[in-house]
């Protein structure tokens, strides 16, 4: 059963709460939150597709592209940039700074942010990725098989409205890029 209740606040201005009682079920990490036999929780209603959009438009006004982002349940965030003549460290402490900073000031609620180079194995995302990379080998993922086969490995050919042509082993493939689950370039030494 909830309780409810209302204080003052220093400014005589009345503040409403609602203790929620604590189902262990609820709360993934539980135990940083437990406070006795109360949890306390803050709810705060940012959607990932904003965060991706936020973190995204920083990124982008540094001068980096975009390449991943993502977000673990224990509060980690991972950001992957990419620029044409490579990643460095000092880049990659730049976008941190400065995620760390817009983070602030939006309120943005995690442990731990890692910013980093996509790697040699870069995942391919958008159809710009699949142009961009034409000519290099890739590893592919699809959804729903095809001819039986949802795993794909072969040369990136033309990306045309929404259809990838792909070389495997000599045999020309057309996948469709909305049936793709996972996609990586293959890095050859």
């Amino acid at each position: 059963m909830a309780r409810t209740g209302v204080t003052r606040s220093r400014f005589d201005t009345r503040i409403y709460f609602k203790f929620i009682p604590f189902r262990r079920e609820f709360c993934y990490n539980a135990p940083r939150f437990v406070d006795g036999l109360r949890a306390r929780f803050l709810f705060v209603g940012r959607n990932l597709m904003d965060l991706v959009k936020l973190v995204e438009t920083a990124v982008i006004g540094l001068g980096y592209e975009l390449v991943d982002f993502e977000r673990s349940g224990r509060g980690m965030m991972r950001v992957y940039i990419d620029k044409p003549d490579g990643i460095s460290v000092d880049d990659c402490q730049t976008v941190s700074n400065q995620l760390t900073r817009l983070f602030m000031v939006e309120n943005v609620d995690y442990d731990r942010l890692e910013v980093s180079s996509p790697g040699l194995d870069r995942p391919l995302k958008k159809e710009v990725d699949f142009v961009r990379f034409s000519g290099h080998k890739a590893q592919l993922k699809l959804r729903m098989p095809m001819n039986g086969r949802k795993n794909f490995a072969g040369i990136i050919g033309e990306v045309s409205g929404g259809i990838l042509h792909l070389d495997v082993d000599g045999s020309p493939v057309s996948i469709e890029l909305s049936n793709l689950d996972k996609a990586r370039l293959v890095p050859t030494f």
